[in-house]
């Protein structure tokens, strides 16, 4: 047998493996059981338990475009994301979940309604998240997937015919699985995917004989300078807050904490989480990118492909091939069950209809972000490094909105429209000062950026609700928690 039917053959097996595993696991349980719709689709019933709570927040946010972007910039520097991720997680336990739970939340954006008493702002935030995962996410991981596959396999297929079969496939997955079966798959998949790319990290080790001289200081040090991607004051200033934005308030991630029976098994699974990347994740994500400066030079997102094509054994890169289809599909159609969600719960449910077809109504949605992310793919294609490019983007939003939370946690007596206002004052702040293209902007690094455009969107959302609605913002107190220390049960 050829070592290319073999790989086709252990392929196909690895993923109908998993794919009965979760059949089996799922089976029987898409059930009402007197709850709404929505809540089944996209909270699994509120019936995840920690275990399967920890797998899918790991592999959501493990997919193709953090191993090839990551490893992609083939230095130690860009460590610092996974290793502030933790914290950004701790918060996510400790601050934003028992809250999420004290107001029943289907949506992160549901919270704004309910602290500012008004469903415009949900809609605003959950139509610029929905906006995020469409143009920024989606399409990125698609796109990393597909090199991926490309680079490794040596094979002389069109990236887009690629891009395309692992978008198709995500969006039927994600139609008729909702959350139950994404976040079951997504818990099968991230054992499979963290084993073997620990297994990479090995063998990659073993190809240098352990030996990294010859590549570069600036390549292995965590120190970075003004030029680096990550300069090291920069870990003092916007770091934390973009953590805090991503695991504390981002739909697709929270989503999975948010499925748990009540918010200790909720904080279980973050805290498993948690722990899988302190152990596990920043050592997969670039050790092998430096291993292959040294192999290869600089040869940026291709990186991670080449070095596994190269020192997997040919038996192995059919369950390697499986193991990164199942990061991407897992992280895409977790981005469309929460892109999904967000329009369902945050707009249609609000303007249009309060009980439509919620499985019906997924599959239009899902169909329009799936042809929406095939026409950006190209355009990912003309990135230097795709991991750089996706935390600049980010800004755009993470802190804008992130703001809307900050002052509707902290504060009462604020008027949406005040928050609206700083969130649109944000986007075109930061857009402005961040990209070559605009006369205002700066060199100052985009991460510094981030505090600066969460300070100045809190003051101006409270000036504006101080001068324009003649309100003024009181102190809220103590954040609000659930009663007995968390352990009350939400039903979900």
């Amino acid at each position: 047998m050829s070592d290319n039917i073999l790989q086709l053959v252990v392929f196909v097996f690895v993923t109908a493996l998993i794919g009965g595993l979760t059949y089996w696991k799922c089976r029987g349980q898409n059930r009402n059981n007197g709850q709404s719709q929505t809540k089944e689709y996209f909270l699994a019933g509120g019936g995840l338990t920690w275990m399967f709570v920890a797998g899918s927040i790991t592999l959501t946010n493990l997919s193709t475009d953090q191993l090839v972007g990551m490893n992609g910039n083939q230095m130690a520097l860009l460590v610092w994301w996974e290793l502030a991720a933790i914290i950004g997680l701790i918060i996510l336990a400790k601050v934003f979940i028992p809250v999420y739970y004290k107001y029943n939340c289907t949506t992160t954006t549901e919270l704004l309604e309910k602290r500012y008493n008004n469903k415009h702002i949900r809609a605003v935030i959950g139509g610029l998240f929905f906006l995020g995962n469409a143009l920024i996410y989606m399409p990125a991981v698609i796109y990393s997937g597909a090199l991926f596959m490309q680079t490794m396999f040596k094979v002389d297929i069109p990236l887009m015919y690629i891009a395309t079969a692992f978008a198709i496939i995500g969006a039927v997955y994600a139609f008729f699985g909702g959350l139950r079966a994404v976040a079951v798959s997504d818990t099968y998949n991230g054992i499979l995917v963290l084993g073997m790319a620990v297994l990479v990290v090995f063998l990659a080790l073993n190809a240098i004989d352990y030996d990294f001289t010859g590549i570069p200081e600036e390549r292995l040090t965590l120190i970075g300078d003004a030029d680096s991607p990550i300069p090291w004051p920069t870990l003092l200033t916007g770091m934390i807050f973009i953590q805090m934005y991503y695991w504390g308030t981002n739909q697709t991630i929270t989503q999975r904490a948010m499925a748990a029976p009540n918010v200790k098994e909720a904080q279980k699974g973050i805290f498993a989480a948690a722990g899988i990347r302190f152990l596990i994740v920043p050592a997969i994500v670039v050790l092998p990118g430096i291993i292959s400066f040294k192999l290869y030079g600089d040869i940026g997102d291709a990186a991670y492909g080449r070095i596994v094509g190269d020192v997997m054994p040919a038996w192995l890169t059919g369950v390697f091939a499986a193991a990164m289809a199942a990061a991407v599909l897992s992280t895409y159609n977790s981005l469309l069950n929460s892109a999904t969600a967000l329009y369902v719960c945050d707009i249609h449910e609000a303007y249009f209809n309060k009980e439509p077809s919620v499985v019906k109504l997924s599959g239009y949605v899902t169909l329009l972000l799936t042809s929406l992310t095939l026409v950006l793919v190209p355009i990912y294609q003309q990135a230097d490094s795709i991991i750089n490019l996706l935390q600049q983007l980010n800004g755009l939003l993470s802190m804008p909105i992130f703001s809307i939370f900050v002052v509707g946690l902290l504060f009462k007596n604020v008027d949406a429209r005040a928050g609206i206002a700083a969130v649109i004052l944000g986007v075109v702040m930061y857009g402005m000062l961040t990209f070559a293209n605009s006369p205002l902007h700066t060199d100052i690094h985009y991460i510094h950026l981030m505090p600066i455009t969460l300070i100045v969107c809190v003051a101006f959302a409270l000036i504006v609700n101080k001068v324009v609605f003649g309100l003024n913002a009181q102190w809220a107190g103590k954040t609000p928690a659930l009663d007995d220390a968390g352990q009350a049960q939400v039903q979900k």
